[in-house]
């Protein structure tokens, strides 16, 4: 951080224009020093984006978050994980306790249309993601233990946060992406919730999406490939250490594949600049590519573990079918599902034997924040078996499959994303093993949006019986997912009432050590706090953890300016888009 400020500082000497934020050289193995520029990062998605509105996008790969790239307020430095001014012009001035911070915007920033970036932008962007009928993805951020965060402006380019309690993560969420007021606000005021939500759809024209961060939306065509070129403005305050403006790169690509095979061969026939490579196929699939000569590219295995989960979710809230709903309410089934997971077979086919097994919602690359004292309910038959008697299902049909006294079938759907192979093999294994104890499940793959959309759905009768899916996300400050762990939370996806209250009292457990961790700034003790929330969680089995895979890395040769090796991770990835050229 000081190494970036005082850069930060120098560049302003001579200058009438505001201060730039100047990237370090130590974040990239490969310094621009040609200045070479130009060209476009070729990326892959296997399902088609919903929508490019940033207060109702759900997606994990969507052109809002591309978009997002390069606007916040802070930060992470990935030398020492601290936060840094980035969109701030400085450091907050912190008071009340740790709960006021006032922020001095950096001066000079545009979006992409030309027209100035000012408080106005970060306020009309939290009035509208705190308002319940926008149904934003990001409306958890805004509070803590069901008090609001209120921002308010002090001037054009000043912002004061106040915080209902000290937070832990406090400068990670003032770091949203500010939105134009001059486009939404303006929407809102004279329309509301439903005028925002109808602006910026997939047939918007390109020209009219503005965009604040590195990126702002040249082309869209439906299921096949969408083109992103980069902000004039943005490199104005942005720099690299030699202070050339940034991006080096004129364009971002997503070509949409059928699924993560067609993505791979796209890879190797060097018509995408990187791959995700799922096990040890993928990974031996490329290095033959590589040895043979066919394909030019960097291959780094088992770089870190991964910072995304797998599992598996039962509704709670199935009143249209009651016997279903107290069968997903009872601990013991729960219990049971995870005693039926074979993870180590789930790592062994899908992951090719580069992974690990998974049962906590704590990534596995966050290992500071893993305890031995929660319990593991280990792939187990027999103890699945004997769980599943105590709640009546002692015998079994002619099919093989276990009835209750009412002679009803223990039986229920799941649900994945279409495409993505490795949850396709996930489910599949889980459907077979449950069968060998006489549970029938019943396996779709579908429509991502559509999985994505049932899985968010809120109410007593919810439509869905359990989804196979996974999480990416979060921060390494406190680890728990603030719109999962707390009841209420839009992705608390096992319980999501109208009311949002909790069922359980170990829910309610969760949620008061949720917040009593985010509060507390004392890392040991936050630790401490986190064990008792684990294990807690690890007791309900809410969800079902699975496996997680490796992070593994490789890219085409034509690119360059990726992290040194010791900053590569799953957390950081591979490179900072901003300092990526093509070579």
């Amino acid at each position: 951080m000081k190494r970036a400020m005082f850069v930060a500082l120098a560049m302003t000497l001579g200058s009438a224009v505001a201060a730039p934020f100047v990237y370090p050289a130590a974040w990239t193995a490969e310094q621009n020093t040609a200045n070479k520029r130009g060209g476009e990062f070729r990326n892959y998605t296997i399902s088609d984006f919903k929508s490019i509105n940033p207060f109702t996008d759900a997606e994990a790969v969507s052109i809002p978050g591309t978009l997002e790239a390069g606007a916040g307020l802070f930060i992470q430095d990935p030398r020492n994980d601290e936060l840094i001014p980035y969109m701030a012009e400085g450091a907050p001035v912190v008071s009340n306790g740790g709960r006021r911070f006032v922020v001095k915007i950096r001066p000079g920033m545009k979006f992409s249309d030309g027209q100035a970036i000012t408080a106005d932008d970060w306020i009309t962007t939290y009035r509208i993601h705190t308002d319940d009928k926008v149904g934003s993805n990001s409306y958890d951020n805004f509070f803590l233990s069901k008090k609001p965060i209120t921002v308010r402006k002090i001037d054009n380019s000043t912002l004061q946060f106040d915080f209902p309690q000290p937070s832990a993560k406090a400068l990670v969420l003032m770091s949203y992406t500010p939105w134009p007021d001059h486009i939404f606000g303006a929407a809102y005021r004279s329309g509301g919730a439903e005028a925002v939500k109808r602006l910026w759809t997939l047939g918007t024209p390109a020209n009219q999406i503005v965009s604040p961060g590195m990126w702002t939306l040249e082309s869209y065509q439906a299921g096949e490939r969408t083109v992103l070129k980069k902000n004039p403005y943005w490199g104005e305050w942005n720099k690299d250490s030699r202070g050339q403006a940034l991006p080096y790169l004129d364009r971002y690509s997503y070509r949409v594949t059928t699924d993560l095979n067609a993505a791979l061969a796209a890879y190797l026939a060097g018509q995408i600049d990187t791959f995700a490579p799922r096990n040890a196929d993928d990974l031996a699939q490329i290095k033959r590519a590589i040895d043979g000569g066919n394909l030019k590219a960097t291959l780094l295995p088992n770089v870190s573990p991964q910072a995304q989960s797998q599992w598996i979710t039962f509704n709670w809230n199935k009143a249209s079918d009651p016997d279903k709903q107290r069968l997903f309410r009872d601990v013991r089934f729960r219990r049971a599902m995870s005693h039926i997971a074979n993870r180590q077979a789930m790592v062994q086919l899908a992951l090719g034997g580069l992974g690990s097994e998974n049962y906590y919602s704590v990534y596995p690359i966050f290992k500071n924040y893993i305890s031995d004292a929660a319990p593991k309910y280990r792939y187990d038959l027999a103890q699945a078996t004997r769980l599943l008697s105590q709640i009546g299902y002692t015998r079994k049909n002619a099919q093989g499959y276990l009835v209750n006294n009412a002679g009803k079938v223990l039986e229920f759907n799941l649900s994945t994303n279409a495409g993505n192979t490795v949850r396709e093999q996930l489910g599949r294994i889980f459907a077979d093993e449950a069968k060998k104890v006489g549970v029938k499940v019943n396996f779709t793959p579908i429509d991502f949006n559509n999985l994505v959309g049932q899985l968010t759905a809120k109410g007593e009768n919810r439509p869905f019986d359990a989804i196979l899916l996974g999480l990416s996300g979060g921060d390494n400050i406190w680890p728990f997912g603030q719109n999962t762990v707390p009841c209420g939370g839009n992705l608390h996806s096992y319980n999501n009432p109208t009311n949002g209250a909790c069922l359980t009292p170990q829910e309610s457990l969760m949620t008061k050590l949720y917040y009593q961790g985010d509060a507390t700034l004392n890392v040991a003790q936050r630790r401490n706090i986190g064990a008792q929330l684990l294990k807690a969680e690890a007791e309900l089995q809410p969800v079902i953890y699975l496996v997680g895979g490796n992070f593994h890395v490789t890219f085409n040769e034509r690119l360059g300016g990726e992290h040194p090796r010791e900053l590569m991770d799953a957390y950081y990835g591979a490179r900072n888009i901003a300092l990526t050229f093509i070579k």
